[in-house]
């Protein structure tokens, strides 16, 4: 498993690791399938071994808006699992994914009889709280154009793929999507790219974002 340095599974001991393997099930997971609906009453947990997976919620018209993007390491579906409520997010995949997954109740066994895996979650739910607070602070006030700057840099700096002096996001989501995202207008979202690709900040084709100057897209978002 390829997994970033902060994930759920970096964090884990070799022995947690083996604990968890032995009580889960792999399944696959094909481009575009769905892993769970928000509302949904399934439990189990699910960590993700390969591919990437969009976190989505839905405004009361109906909007999707995608607020995470998680990838290997990850642990997704714990709160419902550990506190018996509905899903509070569609889960779908953005690529080919491979995830292991582990009923409810064995999962909550696990954390009540071994504490560093305990331990670690509750790390993991905190990092995500946090993230969740920067993004209210960053997407919540100021113009259409610096909440769009400030939603280019986290994610070029979250998912970003590094090329030489350049960072290629493809985070697979449409232009609209986006914009909910950074809670504007298509239209102002189209605006604010065209403004930073004239300045030649970044550069933009179907499904991709290049980030050329990092810097200062970070010191415009400020």
């Amino acid at each position: 498993m390829d997994t970033g340095p902060d994930s759920f599974w970096e964090r884990l001991t070799t022995t947690e690791r083996g604990v968890i393997e032995q009580v889960s099930a792999r399944r696959g997971y094909a481009a575009g399938e769905y892993l769970c609906h928000e509302g949904d009453q399934s439990k189990h947990v699910i960590v993700l071994v390969s591919g990437h997976v969009q976190v989505i919620t839905h405004t009361p018209d109906g909007r999707e808006l995608v607020i995470a993007l998680r990838s290997a390491g990850d642990i997704l579906g714990e709160m419902a699992a550990l506190y018996d409520q509905p899903r509070t997010a569609t889960l779908r995949a953005l690529d080919k994914v491979e995830a292991i997954t582990v009923p409810s109740n064995r999962f909550i066994n696990l954390c009540q009889s071994r504490a560093k895996l305990a331990w670690t979650l509750l790390g993991v739910l905190h990092a995500r709280f946090g993230e969740l607070n920067q993004q209210r602070a960053e997407y919540g006030g100021g113009t259409a154009s610096h909440r769009v700057y400030a939603q280019l840099a986290q994610m070029a700096a979250e998912h970003g793929a590094q090329n030489g002096s350049t960072i290629e996001i493809k985070a697979g989501l449409t232009q609209q999507q986006l914009a909910d995202n950074a809670a504007t207008s298509r239209e102002s979202y189209a605006r604010a790219l065209r403004v930073l690709r004239e300045r030649g900040i970044i550069s933009t084709g179907r499904g991709w974002i290049r980030v050329h100057r990092l810097d200062e897209l970070r010191r415009l978002a400020r």
